[in-house]
């Protein structure tokens, strides 16, 4: 299966919870690629926070592929893997689409202050129209936040503000820095070592790199 994911070695550090990794396809400082990195500033945790292994997936909402991810693969491992503490996910934004991705990446943490980050994720995905076709809108993101009950003058207050822009700009280049080039991309890691899947791999791909973990 090699052709699917790459195995990392990993340097574990003095620091418990502390880790260091090198990635050849990537010139980031071996320091950037820390536990902490890799976890925080993103999406809540889905599962149990104390799970073993942890998927870190780098996404984009108009994405055809993570798209499909969300609808098939995820459906599995979350009922599973996540339900029954084995494994937790953080989602990362990577908008290679445009400022339309940008903006309903935005949108999920004006939700995530109202403690729905994962409700609005997951109506972006329900409600995908395609890759650069325009569904994503102003208005449209606002139908969304409407549909899980959000106070939309609370959202639109956040959104209008742009309060979350320079968060996701971060985040993006974050995973640039760190050899993220496509989406869905994945780091599927434990205490050990890290496998990285890029593309939306059979499940079987996701089942193999658990048992390896």
């Amino acid at each position: 299966m090699s052709k699917y994911y790459l195995v990392i070695p990993v340097i574990i550090g003095i620091i418990s919870g502390m880790f260091l990794a090198y990635y050849p396809e990537s010139e980031a400082k071996p320091s950037m690629l820390t536990k902490t990195n890799l976890t925080e500033g993103g999406s809540p945790v889905m599962g149990n926070s104390n799970a073993t292994i942890t998927i870190l997936e780098w996404g984009d909402y108009q994405c055809t592929f993570c798209y499909k991810f969300h609808q098939d693969t995820l459906n599995t491992i979350q009922e599973d893997f996540i339900k029954t503490g084995k494994v937790k996910l953080v989602f990362k934004d990577f908008p290679l689409n445009g400022l339309d991705s940008l903006l309903a990446a935005e949108a999920t943490y004006c939700a995530e202050d109202q403690r729905k980050f994962w409700e609005y994720h997951d109506e972006l995905y329900k409600n995908w129209g395609g890759e650069r076709t325009g569904w994503i809108t102003r208005e449209s993101l606002e139908t969304f936040a409407n549909t899980i009950n959000l106070d939309l003058q609370e959202f639109n207050k956040c959104l209008d503000e742009r309060k979350y822009q320079n968060k996701v700009n971060a985040i993006h280049e974050f995973g640039k820095e760190i050899g993220i080039d496509a989406t869905p991309s994945f780091l599927i890691f434990n205490d050990e070592k890290v496998i990285k899947i890029r593309g939306n791999q059979p499940l079987e791909v996701f089942l193999k790199t658990f048992d390896g973990l």
